[in-house]
């Protein structure tokens, strides 16, 4: 970890905080998901660095020591795919390889869609790709918030983080280090839903009554990282890119049904809740997914894995990685 170096770049108008280690002719941009950092990817840094790769991880846009822009629409996806254009730009990479989770691999979709001539490989996570970003493969033709709110209620994480400071009134009420524990350490693969009346705070305070233990591969220090990271940003930023995705969708109209063409393997957890939405399963294993994605190589379902599985499971992560970005490295 020592050995992981920490700039700020500027792309696209924002001051991005990028973390890298590593020297190579080959680069692996790794992108995080909510609510995480580019610490997220610690692990895998760290070990493919050792490979031979040059491991670069920014905190994206609204999270850690990137620019928050206050505008709920500029977490719109065009916004921060050219947040992870320009940085390439800025840092002299013409084509690298691409590791995404959560919405660091929706990221990942949009990038490989708009921009395939920078990618030259993609291991994906937890999220797949439909036909735009709908999010849900059950009813393309409704905006992902509205299928959201049809499928689980307005109780539904998605539905309850759609109103400007509402989420966030609640998540300031809670302790952020237990906050982060319990959702860093949450195996419940269903629906999560939190009632309005509870909240996230109430929810939190419940576990509080309880020791929260931690597994093994999550640490103290690392809880304290995410906690005292949040604490100073808050969490507008992360909640905004949910606020955006009807209109990320919509922008994405124009490449409706284009197939995403770039070689890819996609890993999921199967105590992932992403993996439990009704439909994704039969759209991963039937030939939905392979439609979508013709260069589709490889998908892995790690048993008894849940969400956050490049934390839990980073050696295996790793080597899967590994495994299929060596086929196309640099001799």
């Amino acid at each position: 970890m020592e050995k992981i170096q920490h700039a700020t770049v500027r792309t696209n108008g924002i001051n991005m905080h990028v973390a890298s280690v590593g020297e190579g002719p080959d680069t692996i941009l790794f992108l995080h998901g909510f609510p995480e950092l580019w610490y997220s990817w610690r692990h895998q840094m760290v070990s493919l660095a050792a490979l031979g790769y040059r491991a670069v991880a920014p905190d994206l846009r609204g999270y850690g020591g990137t620019d928050a822009p206050p505008s709920v629409e500029s977490y719109a996806a065009f916004h921060v795919v050219g947040d992870v254009v320009g940085l390439l730009d800025a840092l002299g990479i013409g084509r690298v390889f691409v590791v995404g989770h959560d919405w660091g691999a929706i990221i990942a979709w949009c990038l490989c869609l708009l921009r395939p001539d920078r990618v030259k490989a993609l291991v994906n996570t937890s999220v797949t790709w439909f036909r735009r970003l709908m999010w849900f493969p059950s009813d393309p033709e409704r905006k992902p918030v509205e299928t959201a709110r049809a499928m689980y209620g307005d109780d539904y994480y998605i539905c309850s983080f759609q109103k400007p400071g509402e989420i966030e009134e609640d998540f300031a009420k809670a302790d952020t280090a237990v906050l982060m524990k319990v959702i860093l350490t949450n195996r419940n693969p269903s629906p999560l839903r939190v009632p309005k009346d509870l909240g996230f705070s109430g929810l939190i305070k419940l576990f509080e009554q309880h020791q929260v233990e931690l597994p093994s591969w999550l640490t103290e220090d690392d809880i304290k990282y995410f906690a005292a990271e949040f604490s100073r940003t808050g969490f507008t930023g992360a909640v905004n890119y949910y606020r955006c995705l009807d209109l990320s969708s919509e922008l994405l109209a124009p490449w409706d049904g284009v197939p995403i063409k770039v070689p890819t393997k996609f890993i999921v957890g199967d105590l992932d809740l992403t993996y439990h939405i009704p439909g994704v399963k039969e759209y991963i294993h039937g030939d939905g997914f392979k439609r979508a994605v013709p260069n589709l190589e490889q998908v892995v379902v790690m048993e008894g894995v849940a969400h956050f599985l490049q934390q839990e499971k980073p050696e295996e992560v790793t080597a899967h990685i590994h495994d299929f970005f060596k086929k196309f490295s640099s001799p």
